[in-house]
């Protein structure tokens, strides 16, 4: 079959969608949203809540998202936040922004594997992309990277922690360096969130204390609520930053669902944060990791470390190359969705991305039926 145009994370998707299977593809979560959020959502069908709401957000939802992130001062839920639709419009208005500001040749820098609007931005406008590749371990030489940034005139710079497709935690101290050398070379630095309640063993560290012009982190509920067609995500950065964002917001996404707002506003203000929630989806996510992960390594996969998100990233057994046509034959003989390595890196032919998003019963059968692929039995 031949490489199809567009995502690969659809194409192989919506071939589950289409003729049935386990949908390993897509980043859709198998468990329910809080059962008080959806109660939440239920009761407010009748009330006054069905119209456009501000465009910045619902306010009582940019208070919470200020006072759980940071207690700095000159920090505000009017001057600090915008509710976006979605993280993916978050990082897509940064762009636009950015790029109209500079004019000229426009230079966006990821980390490999490259989660797809990272890298389909920058293509869909003609600009450059530039992806920067880690050691086997994982692991930056922060000096050849500040050389790469400064001959190469990078523009912007693009990391998810948790990652996706590689759940890459990074440290406080990776992070502050590249802080600093965006701030040295005229970079700015977005630090994507949308995963980060999601990790197994330690909370990753986000910069909010250092945001400035230089930076921004977007987040978003969907993972954390296990709402992914709700759209409600936001991104928060300087005073300036964030004005003139709103002024794109305007004509762009206008606003987030203000019903939808609401809701997650008054669930999580009657319910500590969702922290009952989320301890217990964390259990759930971690226990159908380590069963994957385990079940790849004993059919000959290789799993680099990974900390935290919704997926395994694995290195095809030996025998097998191409990641493309293993991911299809998989599909058609054993009915697991896949996503081949290659859609997120030229360097990845022989790597799958895995969702692992789902009960550990469902990812039971799906490893099974990968090692039994595997196997040819």
């Amino acid at each position: 079959m031949d490489r199809p145009q567009g995502s690969l994370i659809s194409f192989m998707s919506n071939m589950v969608k289409a003729n049935g299977g386990i949908n390993c593809a897509q980043g859709i979560p198998g468990f329910n949203p809080p059962e008080e959020l959806l109660e939440e959502l239920a009761r407010l069908a009748g009330e006054p809540v069905h119209q456009y709401p501000a465009g910045n957000g619902n306010l009582k939802l940019r208070e919470i998202i200020v006072n759980n992130i940071a207690k700095l001062p000159d920090f505000s839920a009017d001057a600090n936040v915008l509710v976006t639709n979605g993280a993916t419009e978050a990082v897509s208005l940064i762009y636009l922004y950015l790029r109209q500001k500079k004019g000229g040749v426009f230079t966006t820098l990821a980390f490999s594997p490259v989660y797809e609007s990272y890298s389909n931005l920058p293509r869909i406008y003609g600009d450059r992309f530039i992806e920067e590749r880690p050691g086997r371990d994982g692991s930056f030489d922060f000096a050849l990277l500040e050389n790469r940034i400064a001959a190469e005139k990078v523009d912007l710079i693009l990391l998810c922690t948790p990652g996706n497709p590689l759940g890459k935690i990074w440290k406080k101290h990776e992070i502050s360096k590249l802080y600093k050398i965006c701030k040295e070379r005229g970079a700015v630095l977005v630090v994507d969130a949308v995963y980060s309640d999601l990790y197994f063993n330690e909370a990753p560290y986000l910069p909010y204390e250092l945001i400035d012009d230089n930076l921004f982190v977007v987040s978003a509920f969907s993972k954390m609520l296990s709402i992914t067609g709700w759209r409600v995500g936001y991104v928060i950065g300087s005073k300036g930053r964030i004005s003139e964002l709103a002024g794109i917001h305007d004509y762009t996404g206008l606003c987030s669902p203000s019903i939808l707002q609401e809701a997650i506003a008054n669930y999580l203000a009657k319910n500590d944060n969702g922290s009952k929630y989320l301890e217990s989806l964390r259990k759930k996510v971690r226990l159908s990791f380590f069963a994957m992960r385990d079940a790849l390594q004993s059919s000959g996969f290789r799993v680099p470390q990974i900390d935290g998100g919704y997926f395994v990233w694995a290195e095809l057994p030996p025998k097998f190359t191409d990641s493309f046509e293993f991911a299809v034959s998989l599909y058609e003989n054993e009915r697991v969705g896949t996503v081949p390595g290659i859609h997120f890196s030229d360097f990845a032919a022989n790597y799958l991305r895995i969702s692992i998003a789902k009960p550990v019963e469902e990812i039971g059968e799906a490893a099974k039926r990968i090692g039994r692929f595997v196997s040819g039995k």
